[in-house]
């Protein structure tokens, strides 16, 4: 087996072991995020997670196996391994990171909506004056 190879085999066992933690870490933790959101409705809560999950895999996955190729020249030597091995990790993981807060950012977002709509609202102004009643009449004994 040459470098080359080598170097893509240990480069997908990382990049898919990375993404699959990351993904598990984000569906235990939104869990938490949407049950909140959805006010306790946990299986719409459980459903949007799925979901959230699934389009991560999708991007991260699709992501790593472009990535595979790219940059590569032949690698020659062990060096060479380590240096395709920590551009292609280290692009992945900056990515992973990427999304990682983009999904946090989004889920607090939501989070931070549904609480704000379920405030009570500010009082209405008012919208005219009443008429001033007469002081009560103190009883004659």
């Amino acid at each position: 087996m040459n470098s080359t190879v080598v170097t893509y085999v240990v480069y997908l066992a990382l990049s898919l072991s990375l993404t699959v933690w990351v993904g598990r870490t984000l569906s235990r933790a939104g869990r938490v995020f949407l049950a909140d959101v959805f006010h306790g409705n946990e299986k719409l809560a459980e459903a949007v997670n799925h979901l959230l999950v699934v389009g991560f895999y999708l991007v991260n996955l699709g992501f790593v196996a472009l990535w595979l190729r790219v940059g590569d020249n032949d690698v020659q030597d062990v060096p060479g391994v380590f240096r395709a091995l920590s551009y292609k990790v280290g692009t992945v993981l900056l990515v992973l990171g990427v999304m990682h807060l983009l999904n946090v950012y989004v889920l607090n977002r939501f989070r931070v909506s549904a609480r704000t709509r379920n405030e009570p609202r500010p009082p209405v102004p008012p919208t005219g004056w009443t008429l001033p009643t007469a002081p009560p009449v103190a009883p004659q004994v």
